[in-house]
């Protein structure tokens, strides 16, 4: 076994390491080139005496600057492989899949310079994403692979595939030493690493020198125009997902408004569309306009997931509906901006999963037991896109409009101070109820569902439901702890 400083000699020369993981994981063996110093001798070397199928291992800030987002919103690998799209480089190659064309591909999935126009999808190469908290957190061959790269001064982007035999079947460590030997190369583990990073102390992905300016913003910002609606005027910015790939709005009145649309946004119905330059749409958002934004009082703010049934349908099995034509009405009135997120529907699970689990709800089980039936987590939601948007928008102080906890802590944990929460209860319907109450009793949210009830609508006249802090639900202050306060239903 050698020693990981020869790990890194190997790699800085453009050789290929072996790394193995622990015989209770994967127990494999997997060869790891730079992806910097990838050439068509070395890839050719690697389909040779692998599986052939190549990976390039990056940090999550790599893979959302090239704009490659997951393959699956839910990976069902039992090790949690992050697969984003498969790429090729968009110059340099033929069919992307020969050792020049695939070593073109690591070089240019390593270059800091590379944007996202660089690259074509789909392609031959598999990029997959570190774990934030590097080998220490997540034991993998992933991980590994970056943070070697990184020790040894490189891109921190790798190329890796498993060792296999001649017959096509798996190498473990016992066969992989005398390959090494044989072939004149350096074995290591991931247990080593670990070791040497805590000797180190070095955080993850650590490296002794720079390696371009590699922007972590999560979303991009890809056109802006009026909307005018049955609820009022609003500045509408589209923005796609880095990490999802997903689409999001982001509808805006009153000072945020104003500052995206300037001097001339008067309050005219006449204004014309606006979108950003071509070019600039395929760079992360800056937050250029944090300064621009007045500071008397934080905007309002609510955070809506997609539903389709509800937004758009006006489906009574839940409140999202209602919740969304009041929200903009409150917007429209006292300013503030509504963050629309795609990619939500069904609390994460897709609009197809969303309507199979209506069905399991019309056999008796609640919304959390028919998604927990069809396979899924009660909730796959995450905000980091939400708060990257208002960052953007130059909003850093908030009142949340909303009912759910998660929210809060997810805006503060990224840096969105929440001044306020203001409660959100509406459209109580008969069909929904139960939801509503499912959501107070399992998912922790804040809202007094039965102070609603002086009449439930069981037909097709308007349903029942005060407005967002009025009679007994009122305004609670971030600062007085209410994520921790709970109803018991």
């Amino acid at each position: 076994m050698n020693t990981i400083a020869e790990a890194l000699e190997q790699l800085r020369a453009g050789r290929p390491v072996l790394v193995a993981d622990s015989q209770s994981r994967e127990n494999e063996v997997d060869a790891v080139l730079s992806a910097e110093l990838a050439t068509p001798a070395t890839v050719g070397w690697m389909v040779r005496h692998t599986s052939g199928y190549l990976c390039a291992p990056m940090t999550g800030e790599r893979a959302d600057h090239l704009g490659l987002p997951l393959m699956v919103p839910r990976s069902q690998d039992t090790l949690h492989t992050a697969y984003t799209l498969s790429v090729d480089a968009a110059s340099g190659v033929t069919t992307g899949i020969s050792g020049h064309d695939r070593s073109r591909t690591a070089n240019v999935l390593a270059d800091p310079a590379a944007t996202p126009a660089d690259l074509v999808r789909p392609g031959h190469m598999l990029p997959l994403r570190a774990v934030a908290g590097g080998v220490r957190e997540r034991g993998g061959h992933t991980e590994a692979s970056v943070e070697l790269c990184a020790l040894a001064g490189l891109a921190p982007v790798g190329v890796i595939s498993e060792l296999v035999h001649d017959d096509g079947s798996m190498m473990r460590m016992a066969d992989a030493e005398p390959f090494a030997a044989e072939q004149g190369l350096v074995l290591v583990t991931i247990e080593a690493l670990i070791a040497e990073l805590d000797a180190r102390g070095a955080a993850p992905f650590s490296s002794p020198r720079a390696v371009g300016e590699w922007n972590p913003d999560r979303v991009t910002r890809v056109a802006q125009a009026h909307l005018p609606t049955r609820h009022g005027d609003f500045t509408v910015v589209a923005y796609r997902d880095l990490r999802t790939g997903a689409e999001h709005l982001a509808l805006s009145a009153g000072a945020v408004a104003e500052a995206l649309d300037g001097p001339a946004r008067g309050t005219s119905q006449q204004r014309a569309p606006q979108q950003t330059a071509q070019g600039a749409s395929q760079q992360p958002v800056q937050g250029a306009l944090q300064q621009t934004v007045p500071q008397q009082g934080a905007p309002l703010v609510r955070v809506h997931s997609e539903c389709v049934t509800g937004d758009v349908f006006g489906s009574r099995k839940c409140d999202c509906g209602a919740q969304l034509d009041r929200a903009l009405e409150l917007i429209a009135a006292q300013g503030g901006v509504l963050v629309y997120l795609g990619g939500h529907e069904g609390r994460g699970i897709g609009l197809a999963e969303k309507i199979a689990a209506y069905a399991l709800q019309e056999g008796g089980a609640d919304t959390v037991e028919a998604n927990v039936a069809r396979g899924w987590d009660p909730d796959l939601r995450e905000y980091g896109a939400a708060a990257a948007i208002l960052r953007d928008l130059g909003v850093r102080q908030v009142r949340l409009l909303t009912n759910n906890p998660d929210k809060v802590q997810a805006l503060a944990g990224q840096g969105i101070g929440v001044d306020q929460v203001v409660p959100l209860v509406v459209g109580v319907t008969a069909q929904n109820i139960d939801y509503l109450r499912t959501k107070v009793a399992k998912m922790g949210h804040l809202m007094d569902v039965e102070s609603m009830l002086g009449v439930v609508d069981a037909g097709d006249g308007p349903v029942l439901g005060r407005h967002a802090g009025q009679g007994p639900v009122s305004e609670r202050h971030a600062g007085g702890s209410p994520v921790s306060e709970r109803r018991a239903s």
